[in-house]
């Protein structure tokens, strides 16, 4: 026969009370039954926890022991069945969440926002990585949610797809009105651009269409981070390429579109296909679609 949680709460109440009929009072049961279950406790354990035969009822040295383990192991039951409340109402809980570098400079912060906005007790572990190894976190169940782009994707990877990232170029917003005629491609050549690194899956799909119109940039400057391209259009003449929204909240930005526009990029929300969804995950899910249509990114 198996310890059940029964024994250890009628042995931590016979222990506390130091008597087997206050004992049987405080749980409402009859004072036999208890005796019973006590002596079945001891039976299973091999030892006698309990030394019956002075006025009151003490631990023996087995039972002190025992009592220390057995008080821990409710104690830690009892805040596990907390948490799992807690979870359930979103009053606590953790999410992993891992992007692509391009997502930090214009989705991170706004998510990140209306997360903290909506449920404060919710803890955030944000990592920035490359998409292949999102997918290798999601498998091997470092992270909760990732989000990247559609493509071909590792076996077990669920992808939905969340909105539409359309890339142009960016410049320093000057005083006066915006351009709003697409600029011709070829007129690039004339403009000096500071660009992503070639590390970036970005750097490839820009480099690749600038190929396709067999258009030759000037680029004098590279970055592997978003943030310093930004810094520096911001305060030289150079332009970049980036997503249009990063333009949503810098208004020293201004997107200037191309003629012919740069292919646009499905953007998606990964999971690991099958796996267990916490709370805190499900309710993340619904808050990247409500970010997404409030902010009026065209749809996937």
């Amino acid at each position: 026969m198996s310890v059940e949680l029964r024994h250890l709460r009628y042995l931590l109440a016979v222990a506390d009370q130091g008597s087997f009929t206050r004992a049987a009072e405080e749980l409402f049961i009859s004072q036999p039954t208890l005796s019973q279950q006590v002596r079945q406790l001891e039976r299973t354990l091999g030892v006698q926890l309990l030394d019956r035969t002075g006025r009151s009822v003490r631990l023996t040295d087995a039972g002190e022991t025992y009592v220390r383990y057995a008080r821990r192991a409710l104690r830690d039951l009892a805040a596990g069945e907390r948490a799992l409340q807690d979870v359930q109402d979103l009053t606590r809980g953790h999410l992993r969440l891992a992007v692509t570098p391009s997502f930090t400079a214009y989705l991170v912060g706004p998510l990140a926002a209306e997360l903290h906005e909506r449920h404060p007790g919710i803890t955030l572990t944000l990592r920035e990585m490359p998409q292949d190894s999102i997918e290798s976190a999601l498998l091997g169940d470092d992270i909760d949610v990732g989000i990247a782009f559609a493509g071909a994707h590792q076996q077990g990877i669920d992808a939905v797809g969340l909105y539409t990232e359309t890339l142009g170029l960016v410049v320093r917003a000057e005083p006066g009105p915006s351009r709003r005629t697409p600029l011709d491609l070829r007129e690039l050549t004339d403009q000096e651009l500071v660009l992503l690194s070639g590390d970036f899956a970005t750097r490839g799909h820009i480099d690749a269409y600038f190929a396709q119109h067999d258009v030759t940039p000037r680029t004098v400057m590279e970055a592997n981070s978003i943030q310093a391209l930004i810094e520096i259009v911001q305060r030289t003449p150079l332009a970049s390429v980036l997503p249009d929204a990063v333009t949503h909240d810098h208004p020293h930005l201004r997107p200037v579109p191309l003629e012919p526009a740069l292919p646009a990029r499905r953007v998606t929300l990964l999971s690991r296909a099958h796996a267990y969804r916490s709370a805190a995950a499900r309710a993340f899910v619904g808050l990247v679609h409500d970010v997404v249509a409030r902010r009026g990114y065209p749809p996937a």
